[in-house]
């Protein structure tokens, strides 16, 4: 899924669903939720009916094409003027990603700048992530825990899975709306050793 930000935000779309969301003047968009646990879906065996089981109905369900796989996605998506936003200045809102293949869960992704569980991270720490010699654990000390987890065909390699940080905010209204966006994915094989990492951003962040 991740082949640098135009990439990811074409394919992915839920950035852009994000910022749609936080633009409408009323001031308020999508369905407010709670993040759930992590440990609540699992790759691989967490099924889409599970999912909706769980959450309801999505705000919005496509396609997206990744390493010449095809996947259904779900986005859950929350918007609202009058809260308290992690920035002055920014609209907040959160999102919740799900990846399916054949019916089973295979990625998730969350993105929020609301205050109280902004996704926002350091990116001048990314540079300490070692390719070969930092494990899943430093980065998640480093980082803190990811709001997201891809395991193949989102990924390349069969046995690895990725942690994905993905952090957007909205700010200006109908006429100045300004999108900032940066994303991390981080794969490690199956003794938890890193085997890529890839980071992008795009946009203004003040």
């Amino acid at each position: 899924m991740f082949e640098g930000l135009g990439s990811l935000a074409r394919k992915v779309r839920l950035g852009a669903v994000l910022a749609l969301a936080a633009w409408m003047l009323s001031g308020c968009a999508g369905r407010n939720f709670v993040r759930p646990d992590p440990s609540a879906f699992t790759l691989g065996q967490t099924t889409q009916q599970d999912v909706l089981k769980a959450m309801g109905k999505p705000y919005d369900t496509g396609t997206v094409i990744k390493n010449g796989t095809t996947f259904q996605t779900a986005s859950y998506v929350y918007a609202h003027a009058g809260t308290q936003a992690l920035y002055e200045g920014v609209t907040p809102g959160r999102a919740l990603g799900f990846y399916y293949l054949d019916g089973k869960l295979v990625g998730r992704e969350f993105n929020s700048s609301f205050r109280n569980d902004a996704t926002d991270f350091d990116e001048s720490k990314v540079a300490q992530i070692e390719k070969g010699r930092s494990t899943r654990d430093d980065v998640v000390s480093l980082l803190g825990p990811a709001g997201g987890e891809y395991m193949h065909p989102l990924i390349k390699n069969p046995r690895d899975r990725a942690l994905v940080y993905l952090y957007s905010h909205v700010r200006g209204g109908a006429f100045s709306i300004r999108f900032y966006q940066k994303a991390l994915i981080v794969s490690y094989d199956e003794s938890g050793v890193v085997t890529e990492s890839e980071f992008t951003s795009a946009g203004t962040k003040d």
